[in-house]
C-alpha cells in the first residue's frame, strides 16, 4: 500500500458535553460547533495531553478438550473510554468530573461548591462527551476536514484531584467511561468530513 501523507492527521480537539439524550448536531453541520445551548465547551485542555477515545475488546477463545489450539473467539467485552485532562480549574469542570455530583451555589462576590450528602439510589446523571478534531483529507488539496466523535451515555470513572504546584497548573484528569445505550443507538459514533 502506498503512503498517502493526507491521511495523517495531527493537532488538538476540542471536547464538549451535554446531559444524555441532547440532540447531537447535524452530519451536515461538522464544520461548525455544537450548539452552545445544547453543549458546553469544556475549555483549555491541558498542554501535552490529549482528548483521548479508546475501545478495547475483548475476545473469549473457544477451546475444546480434543485440541491444543483455540478454534477461535467471540467479542465478550468492550471498554470505551474518552480520557481528557481539563485545564480550567473551574468549579463547572470540578462538577462535571464529579458527575454532577454537587451543588454550585452563587453569592455576592463568590461560588460555593458543595458535594451531596444526602444517601441515594437515583439513576446517575449520565452525560455525553463530544470531541472535535482533525480528519484525513479526502482529496487531493489540503483541505481542513474535521471528525466529530460522539460518545452518547458517559460517566467519570475518575478520581477528582485539586492539586497545587509552584510549577504546574491545576488540572482535571477525566476518564469517562460509555455504556450502553439502546439496541438501535449505538455507544459512540464518528464523522469524517469529505472535502
Amino acid at each position: 500500500m502506498a503512503i498517502q501523507p493526507l491521511n495523517v492527521v495531527m493537532g488538538p480537539a476540542t471536547v464538549y458535553w451535554a446531559p444524555f439524550g441532547a440532540t447531537e448536531p447535524a452530519y451536515s453541520a461538522i464544520q461548525s460547533p455544537p450548539s452552545s445551548s445544547v453543549w458546553t465547551d469544556v475549555g483549555a485542555t491541558a498542554d501535552g495531553t490529549s482528548a483521548l477515545l479508546e475501545v478495547e475488546h475483548t475476545f473469549t477463545n473457544i477451546s475444546a478438550e480434543q485440541l491444543i489450539d483455540p478454534i477461535g473467539a467471540r467479542l465478550s467485552k468492550r471498554v470505551i473510554q474518552v480520557t481528557v485532562s481539563l485545564l480550567e480549574a473551574s468549579l463547572q469542570n470540578l462538577n462535571l468530573a464529579m458527575n454532577q455530583l454537587t451543588t454550585i451555589s452563587p453569592g455576592s462576590g463568590y461560588s460555593v461548591l458543595d458535594p451531596l450528602t444526602s444517601i441515594t439510589s437515583l439513576q446517575p446523571q449520565y452525560m455525553a462527551i463530544l470531541i472535535d478534531g482533525w480528519a484525513p483529507t479526502t482529496g487531493t488539496t489540503e483541505v481542513e476536514c474535521r471528525r466529530r466523535m460522539v460518545i452518547r451515555k458517559c460517566l467519570s470513572s475518575s478520581k477528582v484531584d485539586l492539586e497545587y504546584e509552584k510549577t504546574k497548573a491545576s488540572t482535571f484528569n477525566t476518564t469517562w467511561t460509555a455504556f450502553f445505550v439502546s439496541s438501535g443507538i449505538a455507544p459512540f459514533e464518528i464523522t469524517d468530513q469529505q472535502s
